[in-house]
């Protein structure tokens, strides 16, 4: 690279710093070290983002923190697993927050996904413990999955001042449910809803024809013309062609891989999600109750399946944690 190469390509903006102008930037991850040096408002985290970071040796010592501390409180078994979880997400929480100016998203166990209770429960208990380490809950967002149920208890937890993220989500009926029920933010799953044309149809999309990014902007045009305050926050990405096809969105949470991609690259980028169009669009009003979300998901194969698929897959590294968790107390 020449001299004058180098020197145009520092004065340019990169495409993520080009994306923050538009666009809320979102870090995908629970490994906190990797996302210094891009600089995003907010991170998210899940079951699989944890279990995965905390077999890396840079942040075993977190885990290792959390049993020593928590060995005092004299519980056994199940109980004291749930324990360790609680205090270690939210251990991971706290060290993100050193490093984003915003808010975290900590999510509640998958298995309470058709359990209203149990998430409120278990949502409350987070938010305390975040409260107990000098964070206000301004600063955190509860992740719960899209079911009618977990909707429900976002519904009520809004109400008490607990910001909720609904992730999981598939559907154009979900994300007016969410809004419905006044939830903070809600996370539509682009690179999943990929997936699942991409297999079932034995075709590859890309750019606008994609349709994880298609049912983005159905939710972000409905959203912006009927005036509903709950933020679109586009997630799961599979290539930086999905995230270019939806900036303007509210935000975008994206993993430090494809962060680093975006870092890289100078070309241009401009907005494609735009409120004032989407005010303007054509859109019919979905009245939904309890009987018509369940038939409305139901009817959509892709969404039934990816949601169904998405808990298992959380529930599952959930399960991972704790044993993984349970064999470090063993071995203590």
């Amino acid at each position: 690279m020449s001299t004058a190469v180098a020197e145009e390509k520092k004065t340019k903006l990169s495409q993520l710093d080009q994306i923050k102008k538009f666009t809320k930037v979102v870090a995908d991850t629970g490994d906190f070290e990797s996302i210094k040096d891009f600089k995003p408002q907010d991170a998210t985290t899940n079951p699989s983002l944890i279990y995965a970071a905390t077999q890396k040796p840079q942040y075993l010592h977190l885990l290792e923190e959390v049993i020593a501390d928590r060995k005092k409180t004299g519980l056994t078994g199940a109980a004291q697993i749930e324990d360790i979880i609680d205090h270690l997400l939210v251990k991971f929480g706290c060290e993100i927050l050193k490093i984003v100016p915003g808010r975290v998203s900590t999510e509640t166990d998958a298995r309470y996904s058709f359990d209203t209770e149990g998430s409120i429960s278990k949502a409350r208990q987070l938010i305390k413990l975040y409260e107990e380490r000098g964070i206000g809950r301004e600063r955190v967002l509860i992740k719960i999955a899209s079911t009618w149920e977990g909707i429900n208890a976002a519904e009520k937890l809004q109400k008490e001042g607990i910001k909720c993220n609904l992730t999981l989500m598939f559907s154009l009926p979900q994300a007016v449910r969410c809004a419905e029920a006044k939830v903070q933010l809600i996370s539509p799953f682009v690179g999943r809803i990929y997936d699942w044309y991409k297999a079932a149809n034995k075709r590859d999309y890309a750019g606008a024809e994609d349709p994880g990014v298609i049912s983005v902007k159905e939710i972000y045009t409905y959203y912006k013309k009927f005036g509903c305050e709950t933020e679109v926050m586009g997630a799961s990405f599979r290539n930086v062609g999905q995230i270019l096809e939806l900036v303007g969105c509210d935000a975008l949470t994206i993993s430090p891989e494809l962060m680093k991609e975006l870092s890289e690259s100078c070309e241009p980028v401009e907005p494609k999600l735009k409120p004032e169009k989407a005010k303007k669009s054509d859109v019919p009003r979905l009245e939904l109750d309890e009987k018509k979300f369940r038939y409305l998901v139901n009817d959509d194969a892709m969404a039934t399946e990816k949601t169904a698929e998405g808990i298992r897959k959380f529930a599952a590294d959930v399960v991972k944690l704790e044993k993984f968790v349970a064999g470090k107390i063993d071995k203590k």
